[in-house]
C-alpha cells in the first residue's frame, strides 16, 4: 500500500466516511488527530482537544488505567486494549491500538470507537447485494 499517492484531505476525507470515532495519540500522550465522522462522533472532540495530553479527556478514576495502557503498549508488552460500555442505551466498543514505525518504535496509540448496538443483534448472514 502506498500512500504517498493520496494527499491530506483525501486520507482524512476516508477516515471521515468511516462511522467510527478514530482519535490518534502520539508518542508524548498529546492528542494529534480525531476524525469527523458524518453521522458524528460519539465521543465529541473539539479543535482546543489538539495536543492536549490524553488523560486530561478521561475521568479521573480511569487515569490509571489509560496509563497502564499507554506504558504497555510503549514498552510492547500490549498489543491492544479492548473495551465495551453501556453509553445512553448504546452498547460502545473501544479499541486501542499501538502504532509503530517499520522498526517497531512507537509512534502513538490509535483509539477506535464504534457504536455496536445493532451489531449485537445480528444473525445468519447477509451477503453484498442482499438490500
Amino acid at each position: 500500500m502506498n500512500l504517498k499517492s493520496m494527499d491530506i484531505a483525501t486520507i482524512e476525507a476516508v477516515f471521515d466516511s468511516i462511522n467510527v470515532d478514530i482519535s490518534f495519540v502520539d508518542a508524548d500522550d498529546r492528542v494529534a488527530y480525531f476524525n469527523a465522522p458524518a453521522k458524528g462522533r460519539i465521543f465529541p472532540r473539539t479543535k482546543m482537544d489538539i495536543g492536549r495530553k490524553v488523560q486530561n479527556c478521561h475521568p479521573p478514576q480511569s487515569l490509571d488505567k489509560v496509563n497502564a495502557i499507554l506504558t504497555g503498549f510503549r514498552n510492547g508488552t500490549r498489543s491492544d486494549a479492548q473495551f465495551w460500555i453501556n453509553l445512553g442505551g448504546r452498547f460502545i466498543k473501544i479499541d486501542y491500538f499501538p502504532v509503530r514505525d517499520a522498526d517497531g518504535n512507537y509512534l502513538g496509540t490509535v483509539e477506535v470507537s464504534q457504536d455496536a448496538t445493532e451489531l449485537r443483534a445480528l444473525e445468519g448472514e447477509r451477503r453484498i447485494l442482499d438490500d
